[in-house]
C-alpha cells in the first residue's frame, strides 16, 4: 500500500478556445473536485501543484498545434516533478487540465523504464497534425506518446517513442468515423472501442491485460481517464460531448480491478470543465465514485493541507 500524493496539473494548452477570446475552463478541474469534497474523502498525504503557462490559442506553424513551446516547456516541469514522487514509491493522481498533461507524465515514464498505458476516453486521441480541426493537442495526444506527430512533442529528450505502440490499451472509443479510427486500427495499439468492450465483458478485458503486463514485463503502468468516456447524460461537462458512453457502474467494474494490481503506477484525470459544472453536480457523483475506485490504494496517512507549489 502507498500513500497518495495529488499533483495539481491544471494546464489547458491543448485545447482551443471554445468562444473567441474565453479560454477552456478545465484548469479549474483542481480546485474544483478540492471544493466538492474529493480531497477530503482520499486524504493524500501531500499536494502539488505544477502551475501551467499562460494560456494561448497560438498555432504554431512548424508543428501544426497550438502552444507548441508552452507544452513543451510544462511537460519538462511535469516529468521532473512525477519522477520524484515516483521515487518516495508513493501512488500519484494526476488532476488535470486537458489531456495533454499525458506527455509530461509519459516523458517521465520513459525516462525510468518500460511502462504501458491503459487510455481510458471517448475518443482515441490518436490523430495526426495534418487531420486535426483545431489544432488542439489534446485530440492528438495518444498519438504524440507514440512517437506520431512533431518532433518538437514526440521527441523531447531524444527520448522518442514514450509508449512503445504495443504498449497501449486505448479502450472506450464512442467516435466512430472511418477516417479518424483508421489510423489507429492500422497501429500496433490494442484497440477495444465502446462496443467491443461491451460484447466481449469487462471481465475478459482485464483477463488478456492482464496476461498482457507479464508478457511484456511491464515495470508498471498507467491509467489516462477522460471523463467524457463517460455517458454524456451523466457526465456532459465536457468539451466534446457525444451520445452513449460508459455508466458509472461499467467504469468501476474496470477501474477497481486495476487499482488492485501490483504494477499500477499512478492514474490522470482530465478534461471536465467546471464552467460547465457551475453547482457541482456532475463533480459531487464523479467523486464518489472516485473514492470506490481509489479505495484499494488508501492507507492511513498524517495528511495535511501543505501545498507545495512550482
Amino acid at each position: 500500500m502507498k500513500p497518495l500524493i495529488i499533483i495539481e496539473s491544471p494546464s489547458n494548452l491543448g485545447l482551443k478556445e471554445p468562444l473567441e477570446g474565453k479560454e477552456p475552463g478545465v484548469k479549474k478541474l483542481p480546485e474544483h473536485l478540492k471544493k466538492h469534497g474529493l480531497y477530503e474523502k482520499i486524504n493524500p498525504a501531500q499536494v502539488i501543484h505544477l502551475a501551467a503557462p499562460v494560456y494561448g490559442s497560438q498555432l504554431d506553424i512548424n508543428s501544426g498545434v497550438l502552444n507548441t513551446y508552452k507544452l513543451v516547456e510544462y511537460a519538462k516541469v511535469q516529468a521532473h516533478e512525477l519522477k520524484r514522487v515516483l521515487s518516495t514509491k508513493a501512488f500519484p493522481i494526476v488532476i488535470g487540465g486537458d489531456c495533454s498533461i499525458l506527455i509530461g507524465n509519459a516523458l517521465a515514464l520513459k525516462e525510468l523504464g518500460n511502462y504501458g498505458l491503459l487510455y481510458l476516453d471517448g475518443h482515441t486521441d490518436f490523430v495526426l497534425p495534418s487531420m486535426s480541426k483545431t489544432g488542439g493537442v489534446a485530440g492528438m495526444d495518444l498519438a504524440i506518446v507514440t512517437g506520431h506527430g512533431h518532433h518538437q512533442l514526440t521527441n523531447i529528450y531524444q527520448l522518442e517513442p514514450y509508449f512503445e505502440e504495443e504498449n497501449v490499451w486505448c479502450i472506450g472509443n464512442r467516435y466512430w468515423d472511418p477516417e479518424y479510427v483508421g489510423l489507429i486500427q492500422s497501429s500496433q495499439i490494442e484497440y477495444v472501442p465502446l462496443s467491443h468492450l461491451r460484447e466481449m465483458g469487462i471481465d475478459t478485458l482485464l483477463s488478456l491485460f492482464f496476461m498482457h503486463i507479464e508478457a511484456k514485463k511491464w515495470d508498471g503502468f498507467w491509467i489516462h481517464l477522460d471523463v467524457d468516456v463517460l455517458d454524456h447524460k451523466v457526465m456532459p461537462a465536457v468539451d466534446s460531448p457525444q451520445p452513449g458512453g460508459m455508466s458509472y457502474e461499467e467504469l468501476c467494474e474496470l477501474l477497481i480491478p486495476l487499482m488492485s494490481h501490483p504494477k499500477v503506477t499512478g492514474i490522470q484525470l482530465t478534461i471536465l470543465d467546471p464552467t460547465l459544472d457551475p453547482y457541482g453536480i456532475y463533480a459531487q457523483r464523479l467523486i464518489d465514485n472516485l473514492v470506490k475506485i481509489l479505495a484499494p490504494l488508501k492507507v492511513v496517512s498524517n495528511a495535511h493541507d501543505e501545498v507545495m507549489r512550482f
